[in-house]
């Protein structure tokens, strides 16, 4: 995608960020419970992220911000495992490799605050995103791993990093 700027985030981001978030999470019919939707943290990312190994990444055209993602220790977890979090995409930047992007910047950052490896999770029926998290290296595993409190996300993957 041409003049598209992958950066982590900035205070001022926090309330377009939160509203990419839940815009695509109702455009895919995601549960406001037990998803990203219901996160406290939604209007503080930048605050949320601003702590040792972690980062939140936001995906900016032209000043608007179009997506985001980011990485940060699994919660409730004893081991050095990262979880990839929040990555969602307004309607009009998907399937532009974009996703491709942004996936590269948390995974290099991941690998620079020497996590082992790195954990997500998703609805089943984001096949897109899926396919993508395949393409990087991710596979399927049967239970979750820490307690994200997303429990409306049944789909668990892992990347050795």
């Amino acid at each position: 995608m041409e003049n598209v700027v992958v950066r982590p985030i900035l205070e001022k981001d926090n309330v377009a960020v939160a509203e990419v978030i839940r815009s695509v999470l109702m455009d895919l019919g995601a549960p406001k419970v037990g998803t990203a939707y219901a996160d406290k943290a939604l209007y503080s990312m930048y605050e949320n992220y601003n702590i040792p190994k972690a980062t939140y990444f936001v995906a900016e055209k032209e000043g608007k911000i179009i997506g985001c993602a980011g990485v940060a220790q699994l919660d409730n977890y004893e081991g050095n495992v990262c979880e990839l979090q929040k990555m969602y995409f307004l309607e009009e930047a998907r399937g532009k490799g974009l996703g491709s992007k942004m996936m590269d910047a948390c995974i290099a950052k991941a690998r620079e605050y020497g996590f082992d490896k790195c954990y997500l999770e998703t609805m089943p029926y984001m096949q897109g995103a899926q396919k993508l998290y395949k393409k990087t290296g991710f596979k399927y595993i049967d239970a979750p791993m820490g307690d994200t409190g997303h429990y409306s996300c049944p789909v668990y993957m892992l990347l050795d990093l």
